[in-house]
């Protein structure tokens, strides 16, 4: 006897389940994994680009994006200790907002923020792959940026316990080898900074300001622990713990490599290689070999960044599926619905990794990250705080914080890119819109005839 769409669709959710086990992850795992995403990005894909808006004061624009972010972690880790869930960012918004087109929109640009962040990686990994053979662009970047892609989906779906190994060795290796070129860079400095721009280039405080937004990206891949909750050990205490750590690993070796950079360019040097600063910054302190070293380094970072990222990516798409906040097809595709959400990411991250330049990428996600941001924060402030016991304060200066850089950051694009402004407003304005329409037509009618 054939089956039903809805018995069908009972059983994809079975299967899916079966993916998620309580206590699978333990701290130095959960560590490993919001590390993982983030420094692959953080450092190697957005150094000169906040070096471009910051200028002599762009290592202070990574302590500042740490600030901001560790008020915007508050909210996440008062949220996850008191109702820890492989829901993660989407669980907070439903408990906030309800199943509706707020936390289903909010939730969906986490989710698109984070596939553009994974096309951001995968660029500047062909960017970085490339500086040997001395190309700086070409057809060349995006291609490799879709190969790397592909290679991060093929790992993961081979199973989770091949991406959380990978995750964790690859972890250790990123932080040792990125701090070591930190403090190479430095020592060979004599400790020198260069502090201004030869060309004459002045950078105010709204540029700094709008640096962070940036910066902040550079962080966010802290919410990837949130999004595995309750498959942590201990999730009431260590999902805290593991953002905690995560967030302090990477302030030190952020401000390391920021400050070895500095220590060999100047920041018309790093602006000029903003797309592969690491790679430029290593030959003058360490040579042609720590040049190699660091290429190498910069390519394992990124693409084991990136497996990270699409995995998290896919199982957040996959709960937001589970929890009918957004449609799904299945396209004729076997498997479970994660399984299905793990193409549907990637070929999203490979189209824009093909058509879109690093600068653009990393806006755009800058954008959709900030105002999911707010909205969180402004959703326990409201509906939660005296329930989780979180301070007002603290809650409304992450607010404060994100409306400060967000309005500083498209203050700056507008004067210097208006189009990727009005492509970011215009994608949040329908990803609402769609929400909308998806939760009262389509959905209600289902849920009244019980299908």
């Amino acid at each position: 006897m054939s089956k039903t769409k809805s018995e069908e669709y009972g059983m994809q959710q079975d299967d899916r389940r079966d993916d998620y086990e309580q206590g699978s992850i333990t701290l130095g795992g959960a560590v490993a994994m919001g590390t993982g995403v983030m420094i692959g990005a953080g450092i190697f894909a957005l150094t000169g680009q906040i070096a471009e808006l910051a200028g002599p004061l762009f290592p202070h624009a990574f302590v500042a994006g740490a600030i901001v972010t560790a008020f915007s972690a508050y909210s996440y880790v008062k949220m996850s200790n008191a109702w820890p869930s492989s829901g993660g960012i989407a669980m907070i918004l439903q408990k906030c907002y309800g199943k509706g087109a707020i936390s289903a929109g909010a939730a969906l640009l986490m989710a698109l923020s984070m596939v553009i962040a994974e096309s951001l990686v995968a660029r500047t990994f062909a960017t970085y792959a490339l500086r040997p053979f001395d190309i700086d662009g070409g057809p060349l970047v995006p291609i490799l940026a879709v190969a790397v892609i592909l290679f991060a989906f093929l790992v993961n779906i081979s199973g989770n316990r091949s991406v959380g190994l990978m995750s964790q060795v690859m972890a250790v290796v990123k932080i040792g080898g990125i701090a070591l070129f930190g403090v190479a860079a430095l020592w060979s400095s004599g400790l020198g900074f260069a502090t201004a721009s030869e060309a004459g280039q002045n950078f105010g405080p709204l540029g700094f300001t709008a640096s962070v937004a940036l910066a902040i990206l550079a962080f966010k891949g802290f919410t990837t622990i949130t999004n595995s909750g309750s498959e942590i050990t201990d999730p009431h205490r260590n999902v805290g713990r593991a953002i905690t750590i995560s967030i302090a690993l990477c302030v030190v070796v952020y401000l390391l490599v920021a400050l070895g950079v500095g220590s060999s360019l100047t920041i018309d040097e790093i602006i000029s290689a903003r797309d592969y600063s690491l790679a430029e910054a290593a030959e003058p302190a360490l040579g042609q070999t720590g040049f190699l070293l660091t290429v190498l380094l910069a390519i394992v970072a990124t693409a084991s960044g990136l497996i990270a990222s699409i995995f998290a990516v896919s199982r957040m798409l996959a709960m937001l599926t589970d929890m009918e906040m957004i449609p799904h097809s299945h396209f004729g595709m076997s498997g479970t619905i994660q399984r299905h959400t793990l193409v549907y990411t990637v070929v999203i991250a490979a189209t824009l990794a093909a058509f879109f330049d690093l600068s653009r990428i990393a806006s755009l996600g800058a954008f959709f990250y900030l105002v999911m941001d707010m909205i969180i924060h402004w959703g326990v402030f409201r509906y939660r705080r005296q329930e989780i016991d979180a301070a007002a304060l603290v809650l409304l200066l992450a607010l404060a914080f994100d409306a400060i850089v967000l309005a500083a950051f498209a203050a700056m694009k507008w004067q210097s890119d208006p189009i990727i402004v009005t492509v970011a407003a215009v994608a949040i304005a329908a990803v609402f819109a769609f929400e909308r329409l998806y939760l009262s037509r389509w959905l209600a009618p289902r849920s009244d005839t019980g299908h």
